[in-house]
C-alpha cells in the first residue's frame, strides 16, 4: 500500500491497554498512524480497530468515515457488530476469533475432564461428609478412560475440542453431530459421525456444546434430548446459552440425574437467586472461557497481524464474509 494509512481504535481505554501493550503498538505505529477512540467518527480513519462492547458499526456510526476500508474485530463474533452498511460500502472485516478460540476450546476441554471425574458430586460430598468418608474410587460412572464425549458443532472451537480429547491419554470417544460436516472430515478430525443430537445425547455422558446461536439451534438441548443423557451424564455449555432449554435443565439438575458447567446461560446473566446458581452439581462461571487477562494480548497480536497483512497487500487471515455470518457464531 503506498499511502500512509490511518489507524483507528475504537475500544475502551482498559481494553487498548490490555490488547495492545507497548511492543505491539510500536508494531501497529509502525503500520499508520495510530489514534484512540470509543466512537469511529473519525474522517481521517482507513483501518477501525473494535473489540468487546464496541458499538455496532450503523449508518450513522460510519457515516464520519469515509476513508474506512478495513475493520479488524479484536474479539469474537462479529454478529452484534457488523451492519449492512458494512458490506454495502465494501469495507473488509477481519475477526480475531480464531485466537480467542483457543482458550475457550482448552477452558471446554478441562471442563470435560472435570466432568468425566464427577468433580461437582464429589466435591459437595466431601463437604457434606467431611474427609474421605464415602469416597467412590471404584464408582462406575466415574473416570476419563474410554469416556464417550459428544461434542455438538464442528466449529473453529469445536474442533479444537476434539483434538484436545483425540490427544490426550484417556482414549476418549468422541462423537460429532454437525449437518455441514461430510464423513470423510468427522474421520479427518478422529471422530464418529452422528446423524443427529438424539443419538449423540444417548450414547454420551458428556455432551458439550459448539454450535453457532441460529433460528434452528435455540433450545437445541429441549427437554426430550436431554432425557436421552445417560443418568450421571453432564451438559457442558460454553457456546451460547440459547442452545439449551433453561427450565428442562434446571428439571435434571435438581433431580440430581445430570449435571452441568455452564459459562453462559440463558437468560444472561441469570437472575439473583436462580435455581442453577444454587445447585451443588451445576457450576455456572459469568461467561469466562473466553480470552481473559493475559490471555487478551492474543487478541491484540491477531489484530497487528492483519493490520500488517492488509498494509502489505497479502490475504487476511482473519477475514469475514457476509455469508459466513449465516452460521457462525
Amino acid at each position: 500500500m503506498s499511502d500512509w494509512p490511518h489507524i483507528l481504535i475504537g475500544t475502551s481505554t482498559d481494553m487498548t491497554a490490555a490488547l495492545f501493550p507497548p511492543d505491539l503498538r510500536a508494531r501497529l505505529a509502525a503500520c499508520g498512524t495510530v489514534t484512540t477512540g470509543r466512537a469511529a467518527a473519525d474522517a481521517a480513519a482507513d483501518v477501525l480497530i473494535t473489540g468487546w462492547g464496541s458499538p455496532p458499526l450503523t449508518a450513522d456510526v460510519l457515516g464520519g468515515t469515509p476513508r474506512l476500508r478495513l475493520v479488524v474485530h479484536a474479539a469474537g463474533s462479529v454478529k452484534g457488530l457488523v451492519t449492512p452498511t458494512v458490506w454495502e460500502r465494501g469495507i473488509a472485516v477481519s475477526s480475531a476469533a480464531d485466537a480467542n478460540a483457543g482458550p475457550v476450546a482448552e477452558y471446554a476441554y478441562a471442563l470435560v475432564v472435570l466432568a468425566a471425574k464427577q468433580a461437582l458430586t464429589s466435591a459437595a460430598s466431601y463437604a457434606a461428609r467431611g474427609g474421605r468418608a464415602g469416597w467412590p474410587v471404584f464408582q462406575d460412572r466415574r473416570g476419563a478412560d474410554g469416556l464417550t464425549v459428544g461434542v455438538v458443532g464442528a466449529s473453529r472451537i469445536g474442533r479444537r475440542v476434539v483434538a484436545r480429547l483425540r490427544s490426550a491419554s484417556a482414549g476418549y470417544r468422541v462423537l460429532l453431530h454437525d449437518p455441514c460436516v461430510p464423513p470423510d472430515e468427522a474421520k479427518r478430525l478422529g471422530a464418529e459421525l452422528v446423524d443427529d443430537v438424539d443419538a449423540l445425547c444417548g450414547a454420551s455422558r458428556v455432551v458439550t456444546l459448539h454450535a453457532p446461536e441460529l433460528p434452528e439451534t435455540r433450545g437445541l438441548l429441549n427437554a426430550e434430548r436431554l432425557a436421552l443423557i445417560p443418568d450421571g451424564g453432564t451438559v457442558v455449555n460454553t457456546a451460547r446459552g440459547s442452545l439449551v432449554d433453561t427450565e428442562s435443565l434446571v428439571r435434571e439438575c435438581a433431580s440430581g440425574r445430570l449435571n452441568a458447567f455452564l459459562d453462559v446461560t440463558d437468560p444472561e446473566p441469570l437472575p439473583h437467586g436462580h435455581q442453577l446458581l444454587a445447585l451443588p452439581n451445576v457450576l455456572v462461571t459469568p461467561h469466562i472461557a473466553g480470552a481473559q487477562g493475559s490471555e487478551v494480548r492474543r487478541l491484540g497480536a491477531y489484530a497487528v497481524e492483519e493490520v500488517e497483512r492488509w498494509v502489505l497487500g497479502l490475504p487476511l487471515r482473519g477475514a469475514v464474509r457476509r455469508a459466513d455470518l449465516d452460521r457462525s457464531a
